[in-house]
């Protein structure tokens, strides 16, 4: 397939890329600078200079494409993610973003649109595991809000004739993940709270497997998929097991009225208790996670950490 993905110096892009390309697809991805141009060379596919709010640029980007791949996105580090400011970008990339996009991609009748989104939006399902159907809503937060309205652009991208695939995924870590390191850090520092009894379900994904899932959705019917591990695990065992991949002290306790103050608007989702269902996608496309569990994760990024140290 001809591919254009809006995003490919991305976390979750370059994992994509990373499976796209032995897959013989044919792929073009954004790249702002000649730095990031080299980094989409290096793995074979060719940078294309495109303005992505402007529709002239991105019709030409994706002229003659068979799938364009939506996976832009702008989190801001853990520690700044309660500061509004800090999220602008990504709401934009999310809303006005995906919306010209979306228009371009229809009218250059490009057949499929792969839309990343997050599976935040579930509304808290307890210990019930969360299937595509299950209710979502914004929290009241702009951030998820901004979610919601990026993934009607799929849907109309649907309505007008073509494929709009919207890929809901679990919290990314990995190696190629900054937030990773960064959550090491803070563990070691014991900067990496458990806010309240942190009972809640947290659905994870590794980066890699993300990237085959994206590869993996190109030939599903246009709807909604969970992209995450088999294993979901409460939040007070995802602290854990990254206070032990740092090898740092276990996560210090703080009341959970805190929550607000550490997290900001993010806290409102943070605490509910998403235990992810990724069946859906699993039968439909033949992918599955290689990283079974948050613990096979965590385990095998500290046994590197641990080789890179003792190189």
């Amino acid at each position: 397939m001809n591919i254009f993905v809006v995003g490919g110096t991305g976390v979750l892009g370059r994992a994509a890329l990373r499976a796209l390309m032995p897959a013989g697809h044919r792929v073009r991805s954004s790249a702002r600078g000649e730095d990031k141009a080299a980094l989409i060379r290096s793995v074979g596919a060719e940078p294309v200079q495109v303005d992505i709010y402007d529709p002239g640029s991105l019709r030409q980007a994706m002229a003659g494409c068979d799938a364009v791949l939506r996976l832009t996105t702008k989190i801001p580090q853990l520690m700044k993610m309660r500061d509004t400011s800090a999220w602008v970008e990504t709401n934009r990339l999310r809303t006005e973003g995906a919306r010209l996009i979306v228009d371009a991609a229809i009218a250059e009748h490009v057949p499929v649109y792969i839309h990343e989104s997050v599976s935040f939006v579930y509304r808290d399902g307890g210990a019930g595991w969360l299937a595509e159907d299950a209710p979502t809503d914004d929290g009241g937060t702009a951030i998820l809000r901004a979610v919601l309205e990026g993934e009607r652009e799929a849907h109309r991208f649907s309505e007008s004739g073509g494929r709009g695939i919207i890929l809901r995924f679990g919290g990314f870590y990995g190696p190629d993940a900054s937030s990773t390191p960064e959550m090491i850090r803070l563990a070691k520092k014991r900067m990496l709270f458990r806010v309240g009894a942190a009972a809640n379900y947290f659905s994870s994904i590794d980066v890699d497997d993300a990237g085959r899932a994206v590869a993996a959705a190109l030939n599903l019917t246009a709807g909604i998929y969970n992209v995450c591990d088999d294993e979901p695990k409460p939040f007070a065992d995802i602290l854990r097991l990254i206070a032990g991949a740092a090898r740092a002290p276990k996560p210090l306790p703080l009341p959970g009225f805190l929550g607000p103050w550490i997290y900001g608007a993010g806290w409102k989702y943070l605490s509910r208790s998403l235990r992810i269902s990724n069946m859906r996608l699993k039968q439909h496309s033949g992918w599955a996670p290689a990283v079974k569990s948050a613990a096979d994760g965590w385990s095998r990024i500290s046994a590197e950490m641990g080789a890179g140290n003792a190189n």
